[in-house]
């Protein structure tokens, strides 16, 4: 296998505590080690990621802790969870994000403001992901959003941090390409997982597309029970991403419509269109 070819066998997933179950079911086709994130629900407790966590550590794949900030209502609320997830499974990589509420439970408006507490510090994280949008956000204008991922990705860089970019999910694979290709001119060369919708039905996607705050129009994805596959999505991304030298470039699989198919879906579709790179 080639080095660039094994950018595509290369992808992690999304798990949520009550969804925890599918990775016993799904297990056989998930390759050992992949990274699982691990999602931070309103509706869930620390102690549900925590066993989630352990869970995963235990199956033989790598827990990837999401650490909703403005979720966290103070800091010994962020010294349970953390603390309670390394005792527990010993993630290597944790996910920074502001997270869905509008208002914050507690200290931190950003995940910014939570980096800035010293929380790698404290906990001993070298390895931090955060979130991109290269389709934009419907709350927050591009240029905000551009300058805050420079600031998190300038403070990583300073805390001497290991870092990577996880994007939200989308369709638009020029956007996207466009939006990795500013990160490189820019000088940014951090690993960048795209986020990329298993096959789901539309109505799963279009509440997901709210819920994430990603820009998402529901019309192009027609009737809401049909099951949509991103395969012309998938084949452009692809084919811009050969066209392009843009460094280290993974996917993140968001399996809506479950992990079995979601991950069947991208053998069929990615794996035997790229099998003769070289």
């Amino acid at each position: 296998m080639s080095e660039r070819r094994g950018l595509w066998a290369d992808y992690a997933l999304e798990i949520t505590g009550k969804g925890i179950g599918e990775i016993e079911t799904a297990r056989p086709v998930i390759a050992p080690g992949t990274p699982v994130n691990i999602a931070f629900l309103g509706n869930e407790t620390h102690a549900q990621r925590i066993e989630v966590a352990r869970i995963l550590r235990r199956s033989g794949f790598e827990p990837v802790p999401i650490i909703s900030a403005r979720r966290l209502t103070s800091e010994d609320d962020v010294e349970t969870l953390i603390g309670g997830l390394k005792a527990a499974a010993s993630p290597q990589r944790f996910l920074f994000v502001g997270g869905d509420p509008a208002t914050a439970a507690g200290p931190y408006s950003d995940a910014m403001t939570l980096l800035e507490s010293r929380v790698l510090q404290r906990h001993g994280i070298a390895r931090a992901g955060i979130v991109g949008y290269p389709e934009g956000h419907p709350k927050i204008s591009d240029a905000a959003l551009w300058q805050a991922l420079l600031a998190k990705l300038a403070f990583l860089r300073d805390s001497g941090c290991e870092t990577e970019i996880t994007t939200q999910y989308g369709f638009d694979a020029d956007a996207i390409i466009g939006w990795i290709a500013r990160l490189r001119d820019a000088g940014i060369h951090v690993p960048v997982r795209i986020g990329i919708p298993g096959p789901a039905r539309a109505a799963t996607l279009i509440r997901f597309a709210r819920q994430f705050g990603v820009a998402l129009s529901p019309e192009p994805l027609g009737d809401p029970d049909a099951v949509v596959t991103a395969d012309r999505f998938a084949a452009r991304l692809l084919e811009g991403l050969e066209r392009r030298a843009l460094g280290n470039v993974f996917f993140h699989l968001y399996p809506f419509g479950g992990i079995a198919a979601a991950i069947e879906w991208l053998n069929r579709v990615v794996t035997p269109n790229h099998s003769a790179i070289d």
